[in-house]
């Protein structure tokens, strides 16, 4: 345990979020990225003026033409990876900045454009050593689609099951999205429609398969003082832990699944592993909705063992008779997520973790939601509380 990492608790809070998915005809990385700006300063109540932090992720806009563009001075600049395990460590980058008294407002922005099919040009899986998820070097199925499949299917090896097992992840991420006025993925789907769906690489689905879209994201951090005197409610950041890395975390699978340099044993998360909870002072009982990276169906299974929600092996019992849907036990990604609302890398996920902490997201909002945490199977974690 960090002790001093005690001190992060409710210091920081987010206090203005803007997020559009979907086509943008005529619009660039750079455009895009002033969009999610301006909507975000809109919902916070600040100027332009009075943001003095800015973090990009390498994907999109490069952070000293955005700045110029939008004709702000900043204390504070950095620009990192764009992979959705980062989602959650860029933002808590952003809180310790305000934490640590660097800078008094961060603006985290996030901007894509749909590239020509085949074009690598920035593309996040072209990093050193070619090999984008615990494959090094590059050579044979590097896709990420692969390294899901072969996770899941150690999975089965080790604890049963079948591919259809799946199909409450994707069908609740469909609900919600059903719910949701800018998802882009909103026409029905069932158990049927599931299944009848063609293999990518088995065991998944074309529907256990995320989107690939064009959008952009921002989200503001400030001290929690201020925020309580701005436009909207604050949403503090009471809990974070950042992404594991090493040997046994390869990049799509939970540790414990043999995938690669893995080992194979029977993840169970202890104290350590839970460090973000601790910081919060709450458990995953406390937990009124999780927002996990889906990128594929399999990550929701490994992020909810990842963080206790369920014990080893029994995620595909965890997920089904609606227990992750609205109105279930634990809602998982009530947004639609990365599998129906849109990809965003993971900030979409973030923003629809504020929005039910201040509770506006009307049909679709969690009943007496008052504590939501965004996690990843590596690890990766923050909890929200109003």
């Amino acid at each position: 345990m960090i002790d001093g990492a005690f001190d992060l608790k409710d210091k920081t809070a987010v206090c203005g979020v803007g997020l559009k998915i979907g086509p943008t005809p005529g619009s660039t990385e750079l455009s895009l990225a002033g969009d999610a700006f301006k909507l975000a300063l809109e919902d916070s109540g600040l100027r332009a003026k009075d943001i003095d932090g800015f973090i990009a992720p390498s994907f999109g806009a490069d952070y000293d033409r955005v700045l110029e563009s939008w004709g702000v001075d900043v204390r504070f600049a950095f620009q990192g990876w764009t992979h959705g395990r980062f989602v959650s460590p860029t933002l808590q980058h952003a809180a310790m900045v305000v934490a640590s008294g660097q800078a008094k407002a961060v603006a985290v922005v996030f901007a894509r454009k749909k590239r020509q099919h085949g074009n690598t040009d920035q593309w996040e899986m072209w990093r050193q050593g070619q090999g984008p998820h615990g494959e090094s070097p590059a050579y044979g199925a590097v896709a990420p689609v692969f390294g899901a499949a072969i996770s899941m299917q150690r999975y089965f090896h080790l604890y049963g099951g079948s591919p259809d097992a799946l199909a409450p992840i994707a069908i609740a991420a469909r609900k919600h999205a059903a719910l949701n006025p800018i998802a882009l993925k909103q026409e029905p789907m069932d158990h049927a429609a599931y299944v009848n769906s063609r293999w990518i690489v088995e065991p998944l689905r074309l529907l256990d398969c995320c989107l690939v879209n064009e959008a952009c994201a921002c989200v503001i951090v400030t001290s929690a003082e201020r925020a309580r005197n701005l436009a909207k409610p604050p949403v503090y950041i009471s809990g974070v832990q950042g992404v594991h890395a090493g040997p046994q975390y390869h990049n799509l699978a939970l540790p414990g699944l043999g995938v690669a340099q893995q080992k194979v044993f029977r993840f169970e998360p202890q104290a350590a592993d839970l460090h973000a909870h601790r910081m919060a002072g709450v458990t995953a009982r406390d937990i009124d909705a999780v927002m996990t990276y889906d990128a594929f169906t399999p990550l929701v299974l490994f992020g909810l063992e990842r963080f206790g929600f369920c014990k080893p092996g029994e995620g595909l019992d965890f997920i089904r008779d609606g227990r992750i849907e609205l109105g279930g036990e634990l809602p998982v990604n009530t947004s639609g997520g990365l599998l129906s609302e849109g990809h965003v890398s993971g900030w979409n996920l973030i923003i629809e973790a504020i929005r039910q902490a201040r509770h506006e997201c009307g049909a679709r909002q969690v009943k007496d939601l008052e504590i939501v945490q965004y996690g990843g199977f590596l690890g990766e974690a923050i909890i929200f509380r109003r």
